[in-house]
């Protein structure tokens, strides 16, 4: 089985960065729940271990949202009603091994400290969960105050005792009291005023190092450089260790719309099953699968009543959603070790005659991989029901991918060996 050499911070921190797509305008939401948290966590003297666990389960705390209209109840405060999210995001993280871990932090870190102090879960996973929780409430109210009053500062009291009347109840008070002693400093309202706390959380990606020197995980507790550095080498990942991680942001894309559902995983057994057909190297259909799973992720960012719409789009309406291959290679670009998935995984919609997006490169700049992705990604769509149409039989979708070929879109001799083995593609895309 392949391996790949993947920095696992470096792949769930911009993996992060699809989930604060989410929030179409209200975005950065992650990192600045990571930032209030690990403020709190260091200053509590947590050890390493500990406050890794912390920063990674604060990003991906939503993992469990796929839906702008969800993610806008959740930034005003309708938590009460909405901990479907928490159950969503927990089996998600249970489902794959690198992050199993985390599973039970992301159930409860909407869970009122009065309950929560109570289930039999370690200590440490109640006050890691009610952590992020108090600082996602920070967060929102913060977001809210900046409404009436562009400096942040004029509202940090009205916050803190909000905070403060929860103490025991939504809160853990040490958890409080630690919270307070934080936001003392200017700094650290300034620095979530700004929306982005990425100078603060960026360090903690990955630094790939010399094994011969000894450099261990830094943590700087200084609040005014507010840096947040983890030196980890990059490590050999298992192809399943990968495509479990990987599959979790699959489903967050496919859970957007009733209409996607399924359609990543379709695309990558497509694109996987193709490149067998081709005689491609296994790795390399090992990683077709991963660009599929991952093309489009970079419709997070768009409003679900786009993908939901029974008509034809408008012009500005498609050029939204046209953005997302752009935002797929924006999310991708930085997990060293994923280079080529991104580029494939980007470039689906970009066709031969050079009128694709979003870089309308013409046929000799677009790999194999990618042409093979944009046929399987084209199939699956036609193969599934839409606002717009329903799902077309076999017949209709090779006319249609033909007729792309006559007009120098598609790839003659992939969609050709799509045709001549057509029954057992439609199997593969999940659509039979």
């Amino acid at each position: 089985m392949s391996t790949f050499n993947i920095n696992l911070h470096e792949a769930v921190y911009s993996l992060s960065n699809a989930l604060d797509l989410v929030g179409v305008t209200h975005i950065h939401h992650g990192k600045r729940v990571a930032y209030i948290a690990a403020e709190c966590g260091k200053q509590l003297g947590w050890k390493e271990e500990c406050l890794d666990d912390l920063f990674q389960a604060a990003i991906l705390h939503d993992c469990g949202v796929s839906k702008t209209s969800v993610h806008a109840r959740l930034a005003q405060f309708e938590w009460e009603q909405d901990s479907e999210h928490c159950h969503i995001g927990s089996k998600l993280l249970s489902s794959c091994t690198l992050l199993a871990h985390l599973s039970d932090v992301i159930l409860y870190h909407h869970t009122h400290w009065i309950v929560l102090k109570d289930v039999d879960i370690a200590m440490q996973i109640k006050l890691i969960a009610n952590c992020i929780y108090l600082a996602e409430c920070v967060d929102v109210l913060s977001l809210a105050c900046l409404v009436d009053h562009a400096n942040l500062l004029l509202s940090r009291e009205t916050i803190i005792d909000k905070i403060l009347e929860k103490s025991g109840d939504c809160f853990c008070p040490e958890l409080v009291a630690v919270f307070i002693e934080v936001s003392k400093s200017s700094l650290f309202w300034l620095i979530l005023e700004s929306g982005d706390t990425s100078s603060y959380n960026a360090t903690w990606q990955t630094h790939t190092l010399d094994t011969h020197k000894n450099i261990s995980k830094q943590w700087n507790t200084n609040s005014y450089s507010a840096t947040w550095q983890a030196y980890i080498p990059n490590k050999e990942i298992k192809f399943f260790e990968l495509k479990s991680l990987v599959h979790i942001f699959s489903h967050i894309i496919d859970a957007k719309s009733s209409y996607t559902k399924e359609h990543s995983d379709g695309v990558a057994s497509l694109a996987k099953f193709i490149g067998t057909l081709l005689e491609l190297p296994k790795e390399t259909c090992e990683m077709l699968e991963l660009a599929g799973l991952l093309h489009d992720i970079g419709k997070l960012r768009v409003p679900d009543e786009l993908l939901e719409k029974q008509g034809k789009l408008t012009e500005e309406e498609y050029a939204i959603v046209q953005r997302h291959s752009f935002d797929t290679y924006d999310i991708l670009k930085n997990i060293s070790g994923l280079e080529k998935i991104t580029e494939w995984a980007a470039q689906h919609h970009e066709r031969l005659d050079g009128k694709g997006y979003p870089l309308q490169v013409e046929d000799y700049a677009i790999s194999l991989e990618a042409r093979i992705l944009a046929v399987a990604d084209v199939f699956q769509a036609l193969a599934q029901n839409r606002p717009y149409r329903q799902a077309l039989d076999a017949d209709a979708i090779m006319n249609i991918l033909n007729q792309q070929v006559a007009s120098g879109q598609l790839d003659a001799a992939i969609v050709l060996c799509v045709e001549n083995n057509l029954l057992a593609c439609l199997r593969a895309a999940y659509c039979q």
